[in-house]
């Protein structure tokens, strides 16, 4: 194979940084009369978007709610964002490292902001779970196949 016929792929982290991020003790000082057993709901959610040349932004955003009985105690909104520099990489190759493997390495900050910001809340650290972002990825690509061969009926 000639230089022509398979392009060098190339790919680097430009900058990781918190593009968005909020955090809520809506209980105020109630919530620490009480005994913290929450319950936690986690929503997460990707993003890619295509900037100048080969950069992309990856956007992992991440909404953590602790209800103790039926009232919001915390709400935690993190997003996490990247830069990254992606040459020779294209179609199904390009839409797999935007969902799978830029998350995979966005996941880790992710985490540590939102541990941060529930410590300095007086809440204990969160400890989000690692994430399996190709099981998503192929879950959210079944979903879609599935959507379209509905519509197609």
């Amino acid at each position: 194979m000639s230089e022509q016929e398979a392009p060098e792929q190339q790919f680097a982290v430009q900058r990781i940084f918190i593009k968005d991020m909020s955090f809520e003790a809506p209980m105020g000082a109630e919530v620490f009369a009480q005994q913290w057993k929450p319950q936690m709901h986690v929503e997460l959610n990707t993003s890619a978007s295509k900037g100048p040349e080969e950069l992309h932004e990856v956007v992992l955003s991440i909404t953590v709610t602790a209800k103790l009985e039926e009232k919001v105690a915390m709400l935690v909104e993190v997003q996490q964002a990247g830069l990254f520099a992606v040459k020779g990489i294209e179609g199904e190759q390009l839409k797999q490292v935007l969902a799978i493997m830029c998350p995979n390495l966005l996941f880790p900050y992710a985490r540590e902001t939102i541990d941060n910001l529930a410590v300095k809340g007086g809440f204990p650290p969160v400890g989000l779970q690692p994430v399996n972002f190709e099981a998503l990825f192929m879950q959210a690509q079944q979903n879609a196949q599935k959507q379209a061969a509905e519509a197609a009926h």
